[in-house]
């Protein structure tokens, strides 16, 4: 369990752990550890609020911090996913095509300009996020969100038998990952609406929103799912939970 963890931070984050032999037993559990990157993010969130609102830093010094947080604790592994996945949809291939422009290592316009555009409306919807409740309720997401992502990684179809995902779908042990991660969604979700119930409830709404559509994209797209629409999903998830709490937040102060 112990060199599970480490491998799942390993793998998904640039937090300093031990290192283990990357071979299949040492990931049997991985992906039911994987929410516990999003709590090592949430918990920065949190302590950053706490730090801006000490020290009178401002919204936007507070926004640029929140934005870098997860980049900084990731690697950006999982943007570069949300980057080949855009790609890829804007070449308008067929099947086989769009699976391999997500094997390209380049970037191209289409994700650049999505990044951007995506990067932009985080930074303008974590200006919002005012209140250490509000960045309680965000930190939340980060471990949902993942736990979202380690079960269709389990759950769905793949769209090929090789790549990443597979090195720690194959040898999961399918039954317990599950379990773990129908514990973190439910900490997680319980956390959410305990501490702000409206705002909690919208973020989990949100995150079922793009939970269907992600299935029903990824299928028609691609006929199945991959370690970079993971990645999509992931940062969609997260943007649209935040979406969520911003404005139901400033919807409930009217």
């Amino acid at each position: 369990m112990l060199r599970s963890l480490c491998s799942a931070f390993l793998m998904y984050s640039r937090v300093p752990v031990p290192k283990v032999e990357w071979k299949e037993e040492n990931r049997r559990y991985a992906l039911g550890f994987f929410p516990l990157v999003g709590a090592v993010i949430g918990g920065l969130l949190i302590l950053w609020r706490y730090i801006c609102d000490e020290l009178a830093a401002g919204q936007f010094v507070f926004a640029a911090g929140a934005v870098f947080i997860p980049v900084l604790v990731t690697g950006g592994i999982h943007l570069d996913g949300f980057c080949d996945v855009n790609d890829a949809r804007a070449s308008y291939a067929d099947r086989e095509k769009r699976l391999e422009i997500m094997n390209d290592p380049h970037i191209g316009s289409f994700a650049v300009i999505k990044l951007c555009l995506y990067l932009i409306i985080q930074t303008a919807l974590f200006s919002r996020v005012t209140s250490i409740r509000v960045a309680e309720v965000v930190a939340c997401g980060y471990v949902l969100s993942r736990a979202l992502s380690g079960f269709t990684a389990v759950t769905f179809k793949s769209a090929k038998s090789g790549g990443t995902l597979q090195s720690f779908v194959r040898p999961a042990h399918k039954r317990l990952t599950l379990i773990m991660q129908a514990v973190f969604m439910l900490l997680s979700c319980t956390a959410m609406i305990f501490i702000l119930p409206v705002e909690g409830a919208s973020a989990l709404a949100a995150a079922l929103l793009v939970l269907a559509y992600h299935r029903y994209t990824a299928y028609r797209d691609f006929g199945g799912i991959t370690g970079d629409l993971c990645g999509w999903f992931l940062q969609v998830c997260e943007i649209a939970m935040l979406a969520a709490i911003v404005f139901s937040e400033r919807i409930m102060a009217l």
